[in-house]
């Protein structure tokens, strides 16, 4: 097995499972996994590939690893019947790269001042504008939202939010001085308003 490293494919969530029988079998297995707010059942993090993972053999000139006699493992990522091979430094950036987005939190959506969101929690489906960044996946993030047709501030929990996108309506309160709409006409509510918008609203910040 010439230097540097192959990809293998693995069975539907079965990467540390087989990241493991590589282990045991006596090659060196690369699984890169992140830390995230949703991970995976029985473990911290995720894989950053799932379904995959880098493997080499640490004896210079070794066969290639057995996958299919392997848990977990399906075979070789080949193209036109060649197994291309990942160079050291690349394994060793991505590696790096990985270790600091695992110390700063993880991989997660982080939300900037302006961005236009979805507040959804229990009863609150509402629109909002971020006013302050989240520090963390457990923190509460600051917002203007919508609520009873008007406008407030609150601090509502990061997994709460969803992106909206190409909402206008507060830009168009605050340029008409008017509450946005809250129908379409023929009483059909606009996202973020009627009654699943407005029962059960987070407590508005002072």
């Amino acid at each position: 097995m010439s230097n540097g490293w192959r990809l293998v494919r693995t069975k539907p969530l079965s990467e540390y499972v087989a990241a493991s029988a590589l282990e045991r079998s006596g090659y060196m297995p690369f699984f890169p996994r992140v830390i995230t707010p949703r991970p995976r059942a029985g473990h911290n993090d995720a894989p950053l590939f799932p379904g995959y993972l880098f493997v080499r053999n640490e004896d210079e000139g070794a066969s290639l690893p057995p996958v299919g006699r392997i848990a977990g493992l399906i075979g070789w990522v080949e193209f036109d019947g060649v197994i291309p091979v990942v160079p050291d430094s690349v394994i060793v950036e991505m590696d790096a790269r990985l270790k600091e987005v695992n110390a700063t939190g993880g991989q997660w959506r982080r939300y900037q001042p302006g961005d236009r969101v979805r507040v959804v929690n229990g009863h609150v489906d509402s629109l909002a504008e971020v006013l302050e960044e989240a520090k963390s996946p457990q923190s509460r993030v600051k917002v203007l939202m919508s609520f009873m047709g008007g406008l407030v501030h609150a601090r509502v929990p990061w997994y709460s939010l969803e992106p909206a996108g190409g909402q206008e309506w507060l830009e168009a309160q605050a340029g008409s001085g008017r509450p946005p709409r809250r129908t379409r006409g023929k009483g059909r509510w606009i996202k973020g308003f009627g009654p699943r918008g407005s029962q059960g609203a987070l407590p508005a910040e002072s």
